[in-house]
């Protein structure tokens, strides 16, 4: 079978993946993240569900097979920034700080090619209940 080549985009942007939890669409996603080539990978939010984790441990081959993925896409030169969201909060203290070439950051200003600038941060910021009920 013939494989296909990979769409080339400036820009890949991910949100809720929720990688340890047992509903996260691991497999579609590492296909996804196959088809394309892409300089920058945009991680907003929610991409390791530690709420679902502390209830019970689940980490499957083809969430692995994600998170392997994308540190190797990071080593490979791939510019790859992780933006922490409620379900990942506990990560939001090593914002500034780079692990295994993955940058951590709390909100990135993203500039467009035709120079808009686009503020990106995980939704939980402006969610009431989110909020208030830590």
């Amino acid at each position: 079978m013939k494989q296909k080549t990979p769409k080339q985009v400036k820009s890949l942007f991910l949100s809720d993946i929720h990688l340890g939890f047992s509903g996260s669409q691991s497999d579609k996603l590492l296909s996804l993240l196959k088809s394309y080539e892409y300089e920058n990978l945009f991680l907003i939010g929610d991409i390791i569900d530690l709420w679902s984790m502390k209830r019970k441990l689940y980490w499957s081959k083809s969430q692995n097979d994600v998170f392997k993925h994308v540190i190797k896409k990071a080593n490979k030169g791939i510019n790859v920034i992780f933006i922490p969201g409620n379900h990942d909060e506990l990560l939001r203290e090593y914002c500034g700080e780079t692990f295994a070439n993955i940058r951590i950051e709390c909100e990135w200003i993203h500039e467009t090619q035709d120079g808009k600038r686009l503020l990106l941060l995980h939704g939980d910021k402006f969610d009431l209940v989110v909020q208030n009920n830590k």
